[in-house]
C-alpha cells in the first residue's frame, strides 16, 4: 500500500488553490473549476468542489469547512522565514507563532479559509532530522 493524497471538500475551490498557492509559493494544478491538486514529492493535497460529493454518493459524505480532527502538515527549509513571508496571509488565522515541539521539528500552525489546521515545520533535533533524511 501507497499513501498518496489528502483532499480537502470546499464550497470555494478557488479560494482554497489561492490560499495554498500563496502558502506553498508552488503552483497548483487545476484540472477542472472543481478539482486541483498540489503534487509533492512526499504525496498530494488534492482540493474539491463540493460538486465532486456527488460522484462518491452525495453531498450527506462531506462536510466542507468542518473539519476539527486533522491538520495538513508540509515539511519546509526554515520555519522561521516562513512566518515572515507568510505575514498578511495568514494573520488572524495564526494558532501558533514557531515553537519547538518535544520530537523535535519546529512547527507554526495556522488555518486555512476554510478553517482547516496547517502545519508548516522544520526538524531541528538530530533525530528529527535523521527521520525525515531516510
Amino acid at each position: 500500500m501507497n499513501f498518496v493524497s489528502t483532499r480537502i471538500i470546499t464550497a470555494d475551490v478557488g479560494r482554497l488553490v489561492d490560499f495554498y498557492e500563496k502558502a506553498t509559493d508552488a503552483k497548483l494544478t487545476r484540472y477542472t473549476e472543481d478539482f486541483a491538486e498540489l503534487a509533492t514529492d512526499a504525496g498530494t493535497l488534492a482540493i474539491g468542489s463540493t460538486r465532486t460529493l456527488q460522484l462518491f454518493g452525495g453531498d450527506h459524505v462531506a462536510s466542507p469547512a468542518a473539519n476539527r480532527t486533522t491538520i495538513i502538515e508540509f515539511r519546509v527549509a526554515d520555519v522561521d522565514e516562513e512566518y515572515r513571508r507568510l505575514g498578511g496571509l495568514i494573520e488572524g488565522a495564526l494558532v501558533q507563532a514557531p515553537t519547538t515541539m518535544p520530537w523535535g521539528n519546529r512547527s507554526l500552525l495556522f488555518r486555512d479559509p476554510d478553517g482547516n489546521l496547517v502545519n508548516f515545520f522544520t526538524p531541528v533535533k538530530a533525530e528529527a532530522i535523521a527521520k525525515f533524511d531516510r
